[in-house]
């Protein structure tokens, strides 16, 4: 069938496609597209001033202080808890004693009760009353603040250089001092 004919017409198509695409590649070197003609020379720097921008800078200071801090301490006098133990023993035992039936239960416990209260009050005024001590304790304090100041930034420099008795401007991160690189593209007018 006729194979030969398409085979042909596919083989024609593909070069004429590689040729466009070579020929496309060729003027774009032509034109400068792959840096072709492109060389360096150096101008001479007519001035470069910095540009400059002022900005607020918050810088965190930490601030510490002593302060003093009270705290007070009851103390029970030794023996006291004893007293009052024994107190609700003995009055324990005497309630059950005068208590009797259903109200012996009850006896018991008001015995205990009572027994209790004399028993603490016997021991402290034994052993004197409970103290109260107050002592005192350095505790440290902190605080974070923030300062405020204002600081002058360079965020880079506006150049005048002359290149073939020509004057240029542009702007650049750094000073380049006395030189500046620049490209030169040679490409045929037209």
């Amino acid at each position: 069938m006729n194979s030969k004919p398409k085979l042909a017409a596919l083989a024609s198509a593909a070069m004429l496609i590689g040729t466009s695409v070579a020929a496309h590649a060729d003027h774009d070197d032509y034109r400068g597209g792959r840096n072709a003609g492109a060389q360096y020379d150096y101008a001479q720097v007519i001035s470069s001033q910095p540009i400059v921008n002022y900005v607020t800078v918050k810088t965190p200071v930490r601030e510490c202080w002593e302060e003093t801090e009270y705290y007070t301490v009851n103390r029970r006098p030794y023996g006291s808890a004893g007293g009052t133990l024994l107190g609700a023993v003995i009055g324990g035992v005497i309630g059950h004693q005068v208590g009797s039936g259903r109200g012996n239960d009850a006896a018991t416990v008001a015995g205990s009760l009572i027994g209790a209260a004399i028993g603490n009050d016997a021991a402290r005024k034994r052993h004197g009353n409970h103290a109260e001590e107050r002592h005192s304790r350095p505790v440290q304090r902190c605080e974070t603040s923030y300062r405020e100041h204002r600081e002058e930034r360079i965020d880079g420099y506006r150049v005048t250089y002359r290149y073939n008795g020509q004057k240029y401007m542009t702007e650049m991160p750094y000073d380049p001092g006395s030189k500046l690189k620049v490209r030169v593209d040679i490409r045929p007018a037209g």
